[in-house]
């Protein structure tokens, strides 16, 4: 049995290690949303992503967020360069991610296997590098959501197909000569989540499906991608999104010269700052179509989906890294005679933040579980054909039609960006206060991990933008129906002796939430919006605390309580307190099961007996 108590103590910070083999629950709960054949594939992959984070990129992560990139827009003879010199040590990560096929095993089929790997392998796969950087995620993810937007839009008829085609194989691509990155241009300074109100304009050429492309896109990271994505208006189109348009904008036009686009300057970000993102100007960039004319942003919206599922499982990597780095600190540091994991606020400190993690991890890789079906159930050729049918856990193979995967993808996934970027805030900026003052200061990582994690909430929709889809969808989709049926699978599967007063208290939850879903479905919309993160947030505890005690009903029946003692304190802490908020209960469970929660020490009869009987 792993140590894991002292591999915490010999840690100075949380790197020069393997995130993989050092977080159990992170192992347990990949393994719950992969189908079994994939998994046994993509264990080994996962640890090697692992290691490589823990070292080289962890290490890589520091001189980078330090000294950045530099843009030049011009040459020293003044003309158009629009050239991004990159830290030296970016193309060496770049380089060991892509050739590990991040952006090419959901598409085409790994080494070892015959069939493409389910999108949840890249998504947890990118979770895993966030431990690193948060910024070395975004081009990872945007060049995965650029491939699917063509893998899924560009019809063999299509003017621009065999073009398009090789900026796919080249997205696509685990050569790292060969490969290219994906962008997506969404925003502009008019506009900002008002997609509707964005002014680029789109004028025809000659040629069957060739425009050029004239405006400004205000907020661009990876700015110079060969494989952008971008918004744009067509002559005599609908206002609103309806008369929105999608191009490929590369960097390099075909004749191998500069594409006709200025970069005006790169923005001077509080985070992020491995990926560079700044202003660009369309001045008659060449630019193709993609799929069918005024259809762009629905198929942003594929893209976007994935964007925002990255910037949920980037946040899990970042709460993941902060309670590395909080653990290593507390089991070494000493303060007042004794290392300061052995006073009881730390340890509750603690035990709450490993309860938030595990649960964010719960809803999280759910929603990315759903996603992976929603992929394989309504694409075509081979990059949905290659998923195992069978999923684990406790949705049964026969739920997995289309239109339930496509309903809960919608439901869960701005929920788990909502959230799971809002608690890796909180979870990184606490994390800082563990280490004191150090916890302040470049190259502690933390102070990084703060930084990085704060864009969340902003990327691919505001908080209010997400509660809105999440209304939308359930007056839209009557998705009310879909959800209730997840919870109850999950309920139904955690029926042990161990849990059922935990099972009671959550049912009540549910009730809540059915009565919560009633009133705002008679209320005015004015008032619906008003309520629509409260909603929010009592789906994802209610999600989260179902999926939690489903999970350790199996760890239950094979002999490992702990996951059980982590559900009581995620359920009593969201469901079950009293007026005084506990105060007056005598409840000690993170102060006497801190070992068994935070360094995944055995559980002992007279602790599951204590807190469980």
């Amino acid at each position: 049995m792993t140590d894991y108590a002292s591999q915490y103590e010999q840690l100075e910070l949380g790197q020069d290690c393997n995130y993989w083999a050092l977080d159990p629950v992170f192992q347990r709960e990949a393994e719950r949303i992969y189908p079994t054949a994939e998994f046994e594939w993509a264990e080994s992959v996962l640890a090697d992503v692992g290691d490589l984070a823990g070292h080289q990129l962890a290490e890589n992560a520091g001189p980078i967020d330090s000294e950045g990139h530099e843009l030049h827009t011009y040459d020293r003879h003044g003309n158009r360069y629009n050239h991004v010199e990159y830290h030296p040590l970016q193309a060496e990560n770049d380089e060991a991610v892509y050739e590990r096929g991040l952006t090419h095993d959901a598409f085409h089929a790994p080494p070892g296997r015959e069939e493409p790997v389910g999108f949840q392998h890249g998504l947890l796969a990118q979770s895993l590098l966030a431990h690193a950087d948060g910024g070395l995620v975004c081009p990872v993810s945007m060049t995965t959501g650029a491939a699917i937007v063509l893998d899924r839009f560009v019809d063999a008829d299509h003017p621009n197909a065999d073009l398009l085609q090789d900026y796919f194989d080249r997205l696509t691509s685990r050569d790292f000569e060969f490969h290219i990155e994906g962008a997506m241009f969404l925003t502009e300074k008019q506009g900002g989540s008002d997609v509707g109100a964005n002014e680029v304009r789109a004028e025809p050429t000659a040629e069957d499906g060739v425009y050029e492309l004239h405006g400004e896109k205000w907020f661009c990271s990876n700015i110079d991608a060969e494989g952008t994505l971008a918004l744009a208006r067509r002559p005599d189109a609908p206002d609103g999104i309806e008369g929105l348009s999608l191009f490929l904008v590369p960097h390099t036009r075909r004749d191998g010269d500069l594409n006709d686009q200025c970069y005006r300057r790169l923005k001077d970000k509080l985070g992020t700052i491995s990926v560079p993102t700044g202003e660009v100007e369309f001045e008659g960039a060449e630019a193709f179509l993609v799929g069918e004319p005024e259809s762009g942003f629905r198929y942003m919206a594929e893209m976007m989906n994935f964007e925002r599922l990255t910037q949920a499982t980037g946040s899990i990597g970042g709460m993941g890294r902060a309670l590395l780095e909080s653990k290593a600190h507390a089991a070494s540091r000493e303060a007042f005679g004794d290392t300061i994991d052995q006073y009881p606020l730390m340890r509750r400190d603690l035990v709450d933040m490993q309860t938030d993690y595990e649960a964010g991890m719960a809803f999280g890789f759910e929603a990315t579980k759903w996603y992976a079906r929603y992929m394989r159930e309504t694409g075509e050729g081979e990059a949905s054909s290659g998923a195992t049918p069978g999923v684990r856990g406790a949705v049964p193979p026969a739920a997995a039609d289309a239109e339930r995967a496509t309903v809960l993808m919608r439901l869960l996934t701005p929920i788990a960006k909502y959230r799971l970027a809002r608690m890796a805030v909180e979870t990184t900026s606490y994390a800082c206060e563990v280490k004191g003052g150090n916890g302040y200061v470049e190259g502690f990582a933390t102070e990084q991990m703060l930084r990085d994690a704060q864009v969340g909430p902003i990327w691919e929709g505001t908080s209010n933008i997400l509660a809105l889809d999440v209304l939308r969808v359930l007056q839209d989709h009557d998705a009310h129906e879909d959800l209730l049926w997840l919870v109850r699978q999950h309920l139904d599967a955690a029926d042990h002796e161990e849990l059922a007063g935990l099972r009671e208290t959550v049912e009540d939850g549910v009730a809540a939430l059915q009565t919560a879903l009633a009133a705002l479905a008679t209320e005015d919309t004015e008032y619906a919006q008003h309520e629509a993160k409260q909603l929010a947030d009592l789906v994802f505890d209610v999600v989260a605390a179902a999926v939690l005690l489903s999970t350790a009903a199996g760890r239950l029946d094979a002999g490992d309580a702990r996951k059980a003692l982590l559900a009581r304190w995620f359920v009593t802490t969201r469901f079950d307190r009293d007026e005084a908020r506990g105060i007056a209960t005598g409840e000690s469970l993170p102060d006497e099961c801190y070992e068994e929660l935070v360094t995944f020490a055995p559980v002992s009869d007279e602790t599951v007996a204590q807190f469980l009987g």
